[in-house]
């Protein structure tokens, strides 16, 4: 009979496990999409493109959220915005607490008339 509930715990410890990995992928995501409006969008070599400020504030808020995922950042700083032309890029930088440059390669993965959906690297 102790097997049976060793066996139960076991299989429920395995389904917290699995649910918690669910819940770091989907929270530590990298991938975001945004709608290009009036508020978001700025022009790049003549093209339209998601603003540098709406880039920074992003990847702040996502490149490390929680203490397992990623390395603690201060501010991001992006040269440009990031043309919404599938496969564009961009390559944003931060430091981290010691003072060591981190490189943040941006890209475009997805365009429409409207919004961008873009990543970048951990």
């Amino acid at each position: 009979m102790q097997r049976k509930h060793m066996i139960v715990v076991g299989a429920t410890a395995a389904v917290l496990v699995g649910a918690g990995t669910g819940v770091t992928y989907a929270v530590s995501g990298t991938q975001s999409t945004t709608g290009l409006d009036k508020y978001s969008s700025v022009t790049v070599d003549g093209h339209k493109a998601l603003s540098a400020d709406i880039l920074q504030g992003r990847i702040e808020s996502k490149y490390q959220p929680l203490p397992w995922v990623g390395r603690d950042i201060g501010a991001v700083s992006c040269p440009s915005g990031l043309k919404a032309v599938a496969g564009a890029s961009v390559t944003c930088t931060a430091k981290t607490a010691e003072g060591k440059r981190v490189e943040i390669p941006v890209r475009a993965v997805e365009v429409t008339g409207t919004s961008i959906t873009w990543k970048f690297e951990r």
